[in-house]
């Protein structure tokens, strides 16, 4: 692996971090979009008990081969990266550009759930009702309403093994996963104190929800890995479904319906509604920025067929 691999890399985990702590888009598909997606649950999938006896064997120099060491190192790193620009730079457009950005993540899931499609050589009648079910369960999930959330230690890990699950599965949030369970808000703050004050109870938290994201892993990289290896076609299709199903949760133009109001005075949308961009400017009074939208929905779907263009021009290479 050269040196401009090691970026690339290190930009597609900065890409899978990013993306999961916004809600609504999905670590996995950034992973499965920039080729690394089978590599990435191998990879996982290799921490077990062997590694013992590999490093008993071969040493040093062999466990680091089984783990994949040097894509995990740029991987994580990539990730660590993206994480602290989303948390302390995409929360801002999220919260001043809310529409324009959530256009251009519709535009990139469309285009992902395309590109995904269109690795199934062969559309079965079984293949499309698979599709059809993940895309009703992703939009099922998708119009379930927010629960409140606990500080406990125990639902905090939890917390972390069901989000993390979801990190490594297209179609399916993560940070929309903790918005569900309630623990969005906790999470995400807590993030940003464990970053700028190293304050004990924050990181605490932080490391009871990461061994929780250790758990869901190991468990959820291997049921993955079994499908993928023995039925593809149709794990593709259902992760296909996923994506389409969760199209509704990244709808740019959408007003909260219902809210509650947190222990510190902050209000908290549990549920939203979708909106033409006429009707939403008329109901929320704010501007729908329908041209700079449609502008970001097309990059967005660009953005996927370059990749997609990259990488098989790469493997013909």
């Amino acid at each position: 692996m050269n040196g401009t691999n090691h970026f690339f890399i290190f930009l597609k985990g900065m890409g899978m971090g990013i993306a999961e702590v916004i809600p609504g888009v999905s670590g996995g598909t950034i992973a499965f979009i920039t080729g690394i997606y089978e590599r990435l649950l191998n990879c996982i999938k290799s921490f077990n008990l062997s590694l013992f006896e590999t490093f008993k064997k071969e040493g040093t120099k062999g466990l680091w081969k089984a783990v994949d060491g040097l894509f995990l190192t740029f991987l994580l790193a990539g990730m660590a990266a993206g994480v602290i620009v989303g948390v302390l730079g995409v929360t801002y457009l999220l919260e001043q550009y809310p529409e324009p950005l959530w256009a251009f993540f519709f535009g990139l899931i469309i285009a992902s759930a395309v590109y995904i499609g269109k690795q199934i050589q062969q559309w079965s009648i079984l293949n499309i009702v698979l599709l059809l079910s993940g895309a009703v369960v992703a939009y099922c999930i998708s119009v379930l309403p927010m629960g409140q959330g606990s500080d406990s230690l125990l639902y905090t890990f939890l917390a972390g093994t069901i989000a993390i699950s979801a990190l490594i599965l297209p179609g399916i949030s993560g940070s929309f996963i903790l918005l569900l369970m309630g623990m969005y808000t906790i999470i995400i703050p807590t993030i940003k104190t464990a970053l700028k004050t190293f304050e004990s109870d924050a990181l605490i938290v932080l490391i009871v929800f990461g061994l929780g994201c250790l758990l869901g892993l190991m468990t959820f990289s291997r049921l993955l890995s079994y499908t993928f290896k023995n039925y593809k076609t149709s794990t593709l299709a259902v992760l296909t479904g996923f994506m389409i199903g969760s199209l509704n949760k990244i709808w740019p133009w959408r007003i909260p319906i219902e809210t509650i109001t947190t222990a510190e005075g902050k209000e908290k949308i549990i549920r939203e509604s979708n909106l033409l961009p006429t009707t939403y400017e008329q109901i929320n009074g704010n501007e729908a920025h329908l041209i700079m939208c449609l502008t970001l929905f097309i990059v967005g779907f660009f953005v996927v067929l370059i990749l997609d263009y990259w990488d098989s021009k790469k493997e013909a290479d």
